[in-house]
């Protein structure tokens, strides 16, 4: 086995958001250092038709193995929870699985995302390697390993701090605005994810999906070295390129087809992310009297949750229905609603599509930058109001509308910010910045940029582990 590639396993959390960046981890891997990896997934369900297709197009050295889902999860309990139960109770399987891979390949570590960390036990009891893929962004990652500490030197709530949270190389950012599961200290979601963040110190190494020119402040930060401070690899932008539709393109992408460069509006929050019906209201008549060209995706609404589809797409109703009264003949021609889905990546490499209104997932945010598409912050859960806040304070690449005070963004506000974005100075200037960003991202991933050196980085040490 000693003269045999190496080879590396991947625990992502469930949901796609955190499936995609370590497909692209395995992949340029793969083709830039020759490192071959096993894909093992935890579930509390069987895989979505979208998950199944994205495994099976994997090149041959990258395997995958779905673990037996977990089921009879309690119920009511916070998305993040659910997500970490899920891997807990998944632990038995992976021991197996981890087991048979060290016997028959020449493992080298084994890699997980933020919520998987309670698998390092099971790598330290088999002696293979702990490494965390860190899928957020620097100034989260900066957050996490600041969390134990805070947690001791801190006895409110978070939000309740007059003063923002300084952290190095980062914008200010206040405590309401810090990641979901860390609102309610007295949550089982906080817990878990102070758990989680005690054991980033026992990582190899933290593998980071950001670049320099995006969060240089607090990625040189991350990089400087402290006692009990993993190293940190920034690998990104990492995102899924692959267009699936050489032929047969859907409807959304024809109807681009025939728009002006750069006069489309695209509005989309994710894989996961639900508004309210009256939210859903306001939206569709502040774009209207925007005047602006869209293609929004449309999702049944929620009035509970703003991630109510992280899982699957909630309800069975029809989105459209949910829609004002007259507003799709109205807007016919005008605008595009599209039911529960759009290919994103194809819709913002477009070049009738002039910007994305988005939810601020990370995912989105590294496609968009990509591409070089402006932004329009709408953030809903987990850490994405810490992403806005980067997005609009630090890098100066998105506009943010404001909520009023019953928790709302105005139907006259939406106008507001879509007019500013799509034909205003401040529009101009994020946009310029953005086109920026896509040269720096380019760049980073290039034969000899930062990104690709940190990767060469990590391979070596990949390759020269021994595991016990």
């Amino acid at each position: 086995m000693e003269n045999q590639t190496p080879h590396i396993s991947l625990l992502p959390s469930p949901g796609m958001g955190h499936l995609i960046p370590f497909i692209q981890l395995a992949k340029r891997l793969l083709h830039h250092h020759h490192i071959s990896s096993t894909i093992i997934i935890p579930a509390s369900g069987p895989p979505s038709n979208t998950q199944t297709t994205l495994l099976q197009s994997l090149p041959e050295p990258i395997s995958h193995i779905l673990l037996p889902p977990v089921l009879d999860l309690p119920k009511n309990i916070r998305t993040e929870s659910q997500i970490t139960l899920t891997v807990i109770r998944s632990l038995p399987s992976l021991r197996g699985t981890l087991d048979t891979l060290r016997q028959t390949t020449r493992l080298a570590a084994l890699v997980v995302d933020p919520f998987c960390l309670s698998a390092f036990d099971v790598a330290r009891e088999l002696g293979v390697k702990p490494y965390l893929f860190f899928t957020a962004g620097a100034m989260t990652l900066s957050f996490c390993l600041l969390l134990p500490k805070l947690d001791k030197m801190v006895t409110c709530e978070y939000r309740d701090l007059t003063d923002p949270i300084e952290l190095p190389g980062c914008v200010p950012v206040h405590g309401r605005d810090l990641l979901d599961p860390v609102q309610d200290r007295s949550n089982d979601a906080y817990k878990h994810i102070k758990a989680n963040t005690e054991r980033f110190a026992w990582a190899e190494g933290i593998i980071l999906n950001s670049f320099l020119d995006l969060e240089e402040g607090a990625i040189r930060a991350l990089e400087m070295e402290e006692p009990g401070k993993p190293p940190v690899y920034s690998i990104g932008p990492l995102v899924h390129t692959d267009s699936s539709y050489e032929s047969d393109r859907p409807e959304c992408l024809k109807w681009l087809d025939s728009q002006p460069d750069g006069s489309v509006l695209f509005i989309s929050f994710g894989s996961g992310g639900t508004l309210s019906h009256a939210q859903i209201n306001e939206l569709a008549l502040g774009l209207e009297m925007s005047g602006h060209k869209f293609l929004w995706v449309v999702r049944t609404p929620n009035e509970k949750s703003a991630n109510a589809a992280y899982f699957s797409d909630q309800g069975q109703n029809d989105p459209l229905s949910f829609l004002p009264n007259g507003f799709l003949e109205r807007t016919k021609g005008m605008g595009l609603v599209v039911p529960s889905w759009a290919p994103q990546i194809e819709v913002l490499s477009h070049g009738s599509t002039g910007g994305f209104l988005t939810h601020c997932g990370w995912n989105s945010i590294l496609e968009s930058t990509v591409h070089g598409v402006p932004l329009i912050a709408w953030p809903l859960y987990a850490e994405q109001k810490m992403n806005a806040a980067m997005l609009t304070e630090g890098v100066n690449v998105a506009l943010r509308p404001k909520v009023n005070e019953n928790g709302i963004v105005g139907r006259e506000e939406i106008a507001r910010v879509v007019k500013d974005l799509m034909e205003g100075d401040d529009g101009t200037k994020v946009r310029l910045r953005m086109q920026g960003l896509k040269h720096a991202g380019a760049q980073a991933l290039s034969e000899d940029g930062s990104s690709s050196k940190s990767l060469s980085n990590l391979a070596f040490r990949l390759k020269n582990n021994r595991n016990i």
